[in-house]
Formats: C-alpha cells, sequence, structure tokens
C-alpha cells in the first residue's frame, strides 16, 4: 500500500497559467485536463480552464492545480490550497475518508467518479479540506 500527500492549488480561471510557470520553475512534465476533456462544461466560457492538472518533477516536485468553477464560492485569501491524500487501493483510502469525515462538512462524497475508481473531498474540523482518491493512470 501506498499514500501521497500533495500540494493542490485552487485558482479561477489560471491554472494552467500557473502549472506551465511552476514547470518552468521546477521542471518535469505538465499534465492539464480541461472541463470541456472530460464534458463537464457548466459555463461555455469556462470550457478551457483546467479540472484537473499537475506538474511532477524528475527530482520528487509535485503540484496539483485546478480552476474553481464560477459556480463553487473561491476566495484567493481563504480556499487556495487543498491537500490531495492519494492512494492505489480503495481499501486504504476509504479507511483513511472515514477517520477524516467525523465532525468534517462533506463537499463530494467518496464515490467512483468518472476520473477516478474513487474521489471525495471534505473539509474537516479544522478548515482543512482534503481530497481524497484511489490513483489511475490517464489515458487522455
Amino acid at each position: 500500500m501506498s499514500v501521497t500527500t500533495t500540494t493542490h492549488l485552487n485558482f479561477r480561471g489560471t491554472a494552467g497559467e500557473a502549472l506551465d510557470f511552476y514547470r518552468s520553475v521546477f521542471g518535469g512534465r505538465t499534465v492539464a485536463v480541461t472541463y470541456k476533456d472530460v464534458g463537464a462544461v457548466r459555463n461555455e466560457s469556462e470550457a478551457d480552464w483546467v479540472m484537473w492538472g499537475e506538474v511532477v518533477g524528475d527530482d520528487g516536485f509535485h503540484v496539483m492545480a485546478y480552476d474553481v468553477p464560477s459556480q463553487l464560492p473561491w476566495n484567493q485569501g481563504e480556499n487556495s490550497f487543498f491537500v490531495s491524500v492519494r492512494g492505489d487501493e480503495a481499501e486504504e483510502i476509504s479507511a483513511l475518508w472515514g477517520k477524516l469525515a467525523e465532525g468534517s462538512t462533506i463537499v463530494s462524497p467518496l464515490e467512483p467518479a468518472q476520473w477516478a475508481p474513487l474521489y471525495g473531498m471534505l473539509t474537516d474540523r479544522f478548515g482543512v479540506t482534503w481530497v481524497l482518491d484511489v490513483t489511475t493512470p490517464y489515458n487522455g
């Protein structure tokens, strides 16, 4: 079993630009999936915004990012990041979710998603927002 944590940065329309910048600073590779790529466009002007993106460096650097859609609240100074917990096994992620969920506010229940066998988001009783998912290769 393996679990990793990664800083997950939140933007409003500039995630792609930020990912490109971080890649230019730290090196590595960038993956960016837009709302249009996965058929999740709610606002046509946001179709090319990043729904899920990351920069992974050969030296271990890893940062994730996305553009918060306009129908969700976002304030750069209040919710500019999540902590992303990724694991290889559904049982492991489910167990972590169960513990973190105590006293939390569920933002998105832990369940299968179009891009992952399991995905969920919650804000814990300390105000930290966590994203948990089971890893799967992106075949876009």
